[in-house]
């Protein structure tokens, strides 16, 4: 099994690599700014932290936003992790817009304490394959902006000042936004089931 994480600019993409390479026995997994590359993949992830417009920008200078695209439209596996997870979006309030292959947008979290930062419960809503076996299980959130989807899609939330979107899956499409490389164990679940469900769909 190939992964393919995009290579547009942004940082933690060496932790990201390392921990899909952990859970993926066997699996190659690199980090490229070749859309070729990207296309090829049995999987491909968009991952990293930062400012939503930056990584909007970089994706669409490389190309690997146009190739991205076509593999959302051929219903091939796409994961977002983090900013990778609002970029599924159609934009954000803190400026730029995003891939819009989910419906909704990002706007700034309105808790008392932003960002959103450390530990938090997932509820688990509908029947998401990434998820599964998550229900209740504590991840690691670093966030200040969150998505906020048109439609009802199976995923997770956490409470944080209110409901927060913390994953959306549908069909070859899904993302998280907390970080699945700091999450110890229920990380490392969220993963293997990443690399069943890309196998599967």
């Amino acid at each position: 099994m190939k992964i393919v994480l995009a290579d547009y600019g942004a940082g933690n993409l060496r932790s990201v690599s390392s921990a899909l390479a952990r859970a993926g026995a066997g699996a190659e997994t690199i980090i490229s700014p070749d859309p070729a590359a990207l296309r090829e993949a049995d999987l491909a992830v968009i991952a990293g932290v930062g400012h939503l417009a930056a990584c909007a920008e970089g994706l669409e200078k490389t190309g690997l936003a146009e190739a991205l695209r076509e593999r959302v439209e051929s219903d091939r596996p796409v994961l977002g992790i983090c900013v990778g997870l609002q970029m599924l979006f159609d934009e954000s309030e803190e400026g730029g817009r995003g891939l819009g292959f989910f419906s909704g947008s990002v706007v700034r979290l309105q808790a008392r304490r932003v960002p959103h930062m450390g530990w938090n419960t997932l509820s688990v809503r509908g029947n998401p394959s990434i998820l599964d076996g998550l229900d209740g299980e504590d991840v690691y959130f670093a966030h200040s902006f969150s998505a906020r989807p048109v439609e009802e899609l199976p995923g997770a939330e956490v409470d944080h000042g209110g409901p927060i979107v913390a994953a959306v899956e549908r069909g070859a499409l899904a993302g998280v936004q907390f970080h699945p490389e700091r999450s110890a164990q229920p990380g490392a679940r969220l993963l293997r089931n990443v690399l069943r469900w890309s196998k599967s769909v």
